[in-house]
């Protein structure tokens, strides 16, 4: 049976951490290039439609602590806080993988982005299953604990919001279109990346629920991995449409 070794939680959250850095010095001046910023040239082999990507990128985070907790023998995800916090983490996933994919209209997605977005959600869906399963430690009252408690309020409110700013985006095309028009509703009327700013606040909320050093590791990637996406996206928005609001941000509401 699998045991919990620190080192290996410590090992692979401070990698996790460095691969944030990464990300966020290879993307803050260019865009990773899939949807509105793909190169116009770009040849149409190696590539997937957008519905088959999405689910088969998001789907090793969903089986991968399902998997994890299928092996662990007798369960373990006591008390009710651990096993909570677990949840919140498959049902995120579930929703990307078996709901929000089979929504979605984006353009078809390549497959090199493919292979890295799949295995970045096996490792980070091993770390978070690993530490919640197997490593984490919470007292019998902790969902009455201050941190458990604004924490899943942040999770819930940034879900909804991430899950409604994709409604709104949807609505912008007709099946079959794949023009870009200016996003309009909901936390749009603030930021440009309103979809961007609920999945970063979800994860924060996740980490401060969870209160794990893998746990914030992942919410900072999140952060500096579509953080800068949120910007490009902002200044993409200003450039092609002349009559874009100036009063709003890149991804933070009044600031940024």
């Amino acid at each position: 049976s699998m045991q919990c070794f620190p080192g290996l939680v410590l090992a692979l959250s401070s990698l996790l951490g460095a691969l944030a850095l990464l990300q966020l010095t290879l993307y803050l001046r260019v865009p990773s290039r899939y949807g509105k910023h793909e190169e116009r040239l770009c040849r149409p082999q190696g590539r997937l439609p957008a519905r088959c990507a999405w689910f088969l990128q998001e789907l090793p985070s969903f089986l991968v602590p399902a998997l994890l907790l299928a092996l662990r023998s007798p369960p373990r995800l006591e008390p009710l806080g651990c096993r909570l916090l677990c949840c919140l983490f498959c049902w995120h996933y579930f929703y990307r993988t078996f709901i929000y994919p089979f929504f979605t209209r984006g353009r078809p997605f390549p497959l090199q982005l493919l292979f890295f977005g799949m295995l970045f959600c096996i490792y980070n869906g091993f770390l978070q299953g690993y530490y919640l399963i197997y490593c984490a430690e919470y007292p019998n009252d902790w969902c009455t604990d201050i941190r458990f408690t604004s924490g899943l309020l942040l999770f819930l409110l940034g879900m909804g919001i991430n899950i409604h700013s994709d409604l709104l985006l949807r609505q912008l095309r007709k099946p079959g279109e794949v023009t870009y028009k200016i996003p309009q509703g909901g936390l749009f009327t603030y930021v440009s990346g309103a979809n961007y700013f609920g999945e970063i606040v979800e994860w924060f909320g996740f980490a401060t629920a969870t209160w794990s050093l893998p746990a914030f590791a992942f919410a900072f990637f999140t952060l500096c991995c579509i953080g800068p996406r949120a910007y490009h996206h902002h200044r993409y928005y200003l450039k092609t449409f002349t009559d874009y609001p100036k009063s709003r941000k890149a991804l933070i509401p009044f600031v940024f």
